[in-house]
C-alpha cells in the first residue's frame, strides 16, 4: 500500500481477514532496524488471523531495506535524531490505517520491534492517539521524557533479561520516568533471552555479523502470547 509522508512515497504492508465482517481494531507494526522485511510483513499477518487489520510500517520511505548492521545503524539512527520526520511517517502511517474500511479509527494500537520498539515508545510519550503500544526488545531511550498526563496509550514492553543493548541503569531510568508520567505501563523481562529474540533469523544473523544478538523461541511464544492478551483487552469495544 502507498501512501505519503512530507512528500516522500510511503510503501506499507496491509494485512487483513477478508472473513472478518465489519469494522476491527487496527494494529500498525514497526519493524526493526533492517526496514519493512518479510519478518515485519509476517507478523502483520500474525495479527489479521487474530482479526485485527495490521499495517507494517516502512520508516525509512520508498520501501528501503537494507541488509547490514552499518547502513541499518545509520538510518536507525538518522531517524531518532530527526524524530520530527519519524513522528511525522508514523502519524501518516496512523492515519493511513484508520482510514482503512475495515477498521474502527477509535480502536488502534502499535507494536514495535527493536528500532520500532522504540519509536511506538516515543510516540506514546509525545500523546499519540492509541489505545496501546507493544515493545519488543527495543529501545527504552526517550526522545522527549514522558509528562504528567501526556500519555494516553497504555505501554507494554517485553525485554530480554540478558539483552546487551539495554542495560540496568536504562530499565530503571525507564520505570521512573514511566512513574513520574502517572503512565499505565508493564515492563516484563525474559530470562537468557537475547536482544532480537522474537526474530527466528536473529541466531544466524548474530554469528554472520557478530551481534550479540538470538533466537529464543520460549521468550517469543511468551511475549507474543503477552501481547496478545494484551491488545485484546485494551482493544474492546
Amino acid at each position: 500500500m502507498e501512501y505519503s509522508a512530507q512528500g516522500v512515497v510511503i510503501k506499507g504492508y496491509l494485512a487483513y481477514d477478508e472473513n472478518v465482517k465489519g469494522k476491527r481494531a487496527g494494529v500498525l507494526v514497526v519493524p526493526e532496524w533492517w526496514g519493512l522485511n518479510d519478518y515485519a510483513r509476517r507478523r502483520a499477518n500474525m495479527l489479521a488471523e487474530f482479526g485485527y487489520t495490521a499495517l507494517a510500517v516502512d520508516m525509512y520511505g520508498e520501501g528501503k531495506v537494507v541488509p547490514t548492521p552499518d547502513e541499518a545503524g545509520k538510518l536507525s539512527s538518522e531517524a531518532m535524531k530527526n524524530f520530527d520526520v519519524t513522528k511525522a511517517r508514523f502519524m501518516a502511517a496512523l492515519d493511513f490505517l484508520k482510514g482503512q474500511p475495515t477498521v474502527d479509527p477509535n480502536r488502534t494500537a502499535a507494536i514495535g520491534y527493536c528500532f520500532g520498539g522504540g519509536v511506538v515508545l516515543n510516540m506514546a510519550r509525545q500523546g499519540a492517539d492509541l489505545r496501546g503500544v507493544v515493545s519488543f526488545h527495543g529501545s527504552l531511550t526517550a526522545v522527549k521524557p514522558a509528562q504528567p498526563g501526556s500519555l494516553r496509550a497504555k505501554i507494554l514492553v517485553l525485554n530480554g533479561d540478558a539483552d546487551k543493548f539495554i542495560t540496568p541503569e536504562q530499565i530503571e531510568a525507564f520505570r521512573q520516568e514511566m512513574k513520574g508520567a502517572d503512565a499505565s505501563f508493564q515492563f516484563i523481562s525474559y530470562p537468557d533471552a537475547l536482544h532480537s529474540f522474537t526474530n527466528p533469523e536473529a541466531t544466524e544473523l548474530g554469528k554472520k555479523f557478530n551481534m550479540p544478538i538470538a533466537y529464543n523461541a520460549k521468550a517469543d511464544k511468551e511475549s507474543w502470547s503477552e501481547m496478545i492478551g494484551f491488545l485484546s483487552t485494551i482493544l474492546k469495544d
